[in-house]
């Protein structure tokens, strides 16, 4: 069974989450505290909004922190979690992202998450959940905005970034990976400041609008996905 820091079990319901919400985003840490990375992990999750199993496909990857090249892999699909709540994702998806990180081997000192970390209403995006479960550092790379708004021009170059706002507050960076593509929006998960959390993704982008760690777990949660289906018919 998954549970959440000090022992306490996961929530079952969206009732019991939101009850805790508060004290897991004040568990969160902002500021680098990660040691030696030798291995990173990505992670993503897939899922359909309106599956009445609510199937849950999950894929943490490993990634040698030099060469960028997968070098393990684990997946796991849960049935029956949570349904989908705006801003609950990661009480849906974490419980299937820890079963795949029981399955990988060998484990990164640092993960990438394909979603928000700090940039959500309450401040417990699934990159914070995540890494509160796991233990690990974590950092939020989100395709879309959750919740707020990016302040000033952000130019069509790779590398260029802008903060991404919400009353009166920084929650993330607004990152161009790539000329042509939509930004990237980057943030703190856990254990990781937000210019190291920047740092790191950048580091981890080889010319496309992904860097590797969670394009390479997209691609496995999304193959997971397929042969499951495929299973079925």
């Amino acid at each position: 069974m998954v549970r959440l820091p000090g022992g306490l079990p996961f929530p079952e319901t969206a009732a019991e989450a939101r009850r805790l919400i508060p004290d897991l985003a004040g568990m969160v840490e902002t500021a680098d505290r990660i040691g030696e990375v030798t291995i990173l992990g990505g992670a993503d999750a897939s899922s359909t909004r309106f599956d009445p199993e609510r199937a849950v496909h999950a894929a943490v990857v490993a990634l040698d922190a030099h060469s960028l090249r997968v070098i393990g892999q684990g997946g796991a699909v849960t049935l029956g979690g949570l349904p989908y709540v705006p801003g609950l994702l990661g009480f849906r998806e974490v419980p299937a992202l820890a079963e795949a990180w029981a399955r990988l081997t060998p484990k990164p000192d640092l993960v990438l998450v394909d979603g928000h970390g700090v940039a959500h209403p309450q401040r417990l995006g699934i990159a914070c959940l995540l890494g509160l479960v796991l233990d690990v550092p974590t950092i939020g790379v989100a395709k879309s905005v959750l919740v707020g708004a990016v302040e000033g021009e952000l130019p069509d170059v790779p590398g260029a970034f802008a903060p991404l706002t919400w009353k009166g507050r920084r929650l993330a960076t607004a990152l161009r990976t790539r000329r042509g593509a939509n930004p990237l929006y980057v943030s703190p998960g856990h254990r990781v400041s937000p210019e190291g959390a920047v740092a790191w993704v950048e580091r981890c982008l080889r010319g496309r609008r992904l860097p590797e760690p969670t394009r390479a777990a997209h691609d496995a949660a999304g193959a997971l996905r397929l042969s499951a289906v495929g299973a079925l018919l």
